[in-house]
């Protein structure tokens, strides 16, 4: 495949072993039913292996470069040219019913945000399978107790059931990364949760883990939360945010609603 220089500013390496892309589709299994969301294609290598599959494939590139290849090689291809963290989930589904099935090699610098944006839009998501950073994938599904255990292993393990599939060489990038990759595959889980209480349960873990070194008492009472006493909440306040699960941080959040006035949390 003929490749445009790359753009830094895309955080552009494309993958080129053919073995490795094989690994990836297998791994999406699309079915002809799928309603498939690729994350920035680039110039299709993965797109060729999934887009004549699913009857439903929409691909979205910030790229005008790469967008006009794509446009070329796939002539009916429904293709969004924007930045992903701008589009709207809901224009994308328009009324259909099968869930999104989203698949990338995502520009690693903005990994979180792309997470974050999956999380607010998850009703809509079935599974998500992405190639990210291999550190960043060790975080994102690491158990407490931890050095990688942090927020992105504590929200993505409260909106999905998450697998590190495979460890991927900088050798198969035009050009080589710096760093190893890795994919992951993410399900979607259905959780009945209020978009204020997923809010909240966001903010608690991001102030526990603000002072990562200190322990919760003085990490809650540095943070948004200072003004609520958690002596009561039931968790012991002598320990770190990495000692901690996601029913601790839930039974936090419970707490502080209890204390501010608002329903409390469903229990799973």
């Amino acid at each position: 495949m003929n490749y445009t220089s790359p753009k830094k500013r895309f955080g552009q390496h494309f993958l080129k072993d053919p073995n490795i892309l094989n690994k990836i589709a297998n791994e999406v299994n699309p079915k002809p039913d799928d309603f498939v969301l690729e994350i920035g294609p680039g110039y299709g290598a993965l797109t060729e292996k999934l887009f004549p599959v699913a009857e439903n494939f929409t691909a979205v590139e910030i790229d005008h470069n790469a967008a006009r290849h794509l446009r070329e090689l796939f002539k009916k291809i429904d293709l969004i040219e924007n930045d992903f963290l701008e589009i709207d989930f809901d224009k994308i589904i328009k009324g259909k019913k099968q869930k999104l099935r989203v698949v990338g090699n995502i520009p690693y610098n903005l990994t979180s945000p792309i997470l974050f944006k999956l999380f607010e839009n998850k009703k809509l998501i079935d599974d998500a399978v992405l190639m990210v950073q291999y550190e960043v994938a060790k975080r994102i599904t690491a158990n407490k107790d931890t050095k990688d255990y942090g927020i992105l292993s504590v929200l993505t393990s409260f909106f999905t059931d998450t697998k590190l599939c495979f460890k991927i060489s900088p050798n198969v990038f035009y050009p080589k990364p710096k760093v190893n990759s890795a994919l992951i595959h993410l399900y979607f889980k259905e959780i009945n949760y209020t978009n204020e209480q997923q809010k909240l349960l966001i903010k608690i873990v991001k102030a526990a883990f603000g002072k990562r070194r200190k322990i919760l008492k003085n990490s809650l009472s540095n943070s948004i939360f200072n003004e609520i006493d958690f002596a009561g909440s039931g968790i012991d306040l002598t320990l770190r945010a990495e000692n901690l699960t996601v029913e601790d941080f839930l039974t936090l959040t419970n707490y502080v609603l209890s204390k501010t006035g608002h329903s409390r949390l469903p229990t799973e």
